[in-house]
């Protein structure tokens, strides 16, 4: 079974980050909600709090998630909105997920463990 994992970072200006989470959070419940997306993570620079980066792991290959994934219509006002926000193009790395035996996450993660 194909598994990828994308690597998605944004840098945004400071004043413009309570805007992007609003339009983001949305687009984050409908992508989790997805049943071919098996992780979901976000995190923000200490050093730098304009730069928001997420890690999205999915069950199905890059070209079911080009083909299917991406063409939502729920990503559009997402784009619309956050892409005059950037101060640079976004960087996206798809990945292929090794898993087993190089996959671990403790409970201590801080998140729900299933």
């Amino acid at each position: 079974m194909a598994s990828i994992s994308l690597q998605i970072t944004v840098c945004i200006a400071e004043e413009n980050i309570p805007k992007f989470f609003e339009y983001f959070k949305p687009v984050y419940d409908k992508v989790i909600a997805e049943p071919a997306c098996t992780f979901f993570e976000l995190y923000q620079s200490q050093e730098n709090p304009g730069e928001i980066s997420w890690v999205e792991n999915w069950s199905e290959s890059q070209e079911w998630l080009m083909q299917n994934q991406i063409p939502k219509s729920y990503y559009e006002e997402y784009f619309k909105v956050t892409e005059p926000m950037l101060l640079k193009p976004r960087e996206v790395k798809v990945l292929k997920r090794l898993g087993s035996p190089y996959v671990m996450v403790k409970k201590e993660n801080g998140g729900l463990v299933n």
